[in-house]
């Protein structure tokens, strides 16, 4: 018996690790496909020497293509990756608290905080905090957004996860509301805020990947550290408080590092939706509702997909992501809402 289950966690241990493998090999062949696409085709091969050439492991003659590879494609590629491990790591993260597949940041409204902070910047201090100013701003709305949520939904002390639920959906309603309001006062800025709003990468540029990569990374290495903590809180809360977890604890802290992290995914690219719905279920089917390695996979996941989506967009000449992301979500969101009957029997 021993011996079989032994043998079991071997497998285990195996399949997952090819897994990531897999999906490592999967991102290197987007980052250099999704750059080849666009108004101008470069080669993917190009694309390689070229990375190469920087690298100082080839010379190459021809650098015709390097402008737009290394100064417009790149930049909104590696921003696209980044973007789409934030919203799918927070999406992670929620779902693993509330232990319900449909919970993610814009549900809880946690993003629609983070886009009326940043929509605040856009009309009203558009250069306070010079570059900063609307990361900073996004922060703070999805901040406030986060402890109001929590604040009303907190009852003797305790947090009821279907109250938080249900408050986040109503707090992410008023702030669409308010997001409303001042797209009908500041018509004359309605054209930058609708289209931040529906989300995009037309504007990245490396300054943008700085500020935001470290605390993104930050970010999601903390909410890794609770991996062990939520795999515990799947068993029930009495459960995970018997072991020694402090379980209001663990739920504070990571609804910040989640409002911190989506934050930063919106602070430049606008309101991208359904990210971190679908790629934390979808990701949970293939490797398992392990933690310890559904956040990682679910970060390579979130940052292929998003590579993937904003190339479609580059195709249909620049349309929003918001708009792809959403035809790709609202189907399976329905899907969830049909199958939420069968319990959440994917935990």
């Amino acid at each position: 018996m021993k011996k079989t289950t032994e043998t079991q966690l071997i497998s285990k241990f195996v399949h997952w690790k090819m897994g990531m493998i897999y999906l490592v090999v999967l991102l290197g062949l987007s980052i250099v496909l999704t750059t080849a696409i666009g108004p101008v085709y470069v080669p993917p091969l190009e694309i390689i020497a070229l990375v190469g050439s920087k690298l100082h492991l080839c010379e190459i003659s021809s650098i015709s293509h390097e402008t737009i590879i290394f100064r417009v494609r790149l930049p909104r590629i590696i921003l696209g990756l980044l973007v789409g491990l934030s919203l799918a790591t927070a999406g992670t993260t929620l779902q693993g608290i509330f232990k319900n597949p449909m919970a993610d940041p814009y549900i809880i409204g946690i993003a629609s905080g983070a886009a009326v902070g940043a929509v605040l910047a856009i009309t009203f201090l558009p250069s306070f905090f010079s570059i900063y100013t609307i990361p900073i701003m996004a922060f703070v709305g999805a901040m406030f957004a986060t402890f109001l949520v929590y604040t009303i939904a907190q009852v003797k002390g305790r947090i009821q996860v279907d109250t938080l639920l249900l408050t986040g959906i109503a707090v992410s309603l008023f702030f669409g509301a308010i997001l409303s309001f001042m797209m009908f006062w500041h018509s004359h800025d309605l054209a930058g805020i609708f289209f931040w709003t529906m989300g995009g990468f037309w504007l990245a540029n490396w300054t943008q990947v700085e500020i935001i990569v470290l605390p993104i990374l930050v970010c999601f290495f903390l909410i890794y550290i609770f991996a062990k903590d939520l795999n515990a809180m799947l068993l029930g809360e009495e459960t995970a408080q018997t072991l020694g977890i402090n379980v209001e604890n663990v739920k504070r802290i990571l609804l910040v590092l989640s409002a911190f992290i989506t934050a930063a995914a919106v602070a430049f690219v606008g309101t991208i939706g359904f990210v971190g719905l679908i790629i934390p279920h979808i990701t949970r089917i293939l490797v398992g509702p392990d933690h310890r390695i559904l956040f990682p996979a679910s970060a390579l996941v979130g940052g292929i997909f998003l590579m993937w989506t904003d190339a479609l967009a580059r195709l249909l000449g620049e349309m929003p992501v918001g708009i792809i992301t959403a035809f790709f979500g609202a189907p399976f969101f329905i899907y969830l809402l049909k199958t939420r009957k069968r319990g959440y029997g994917a935990l």
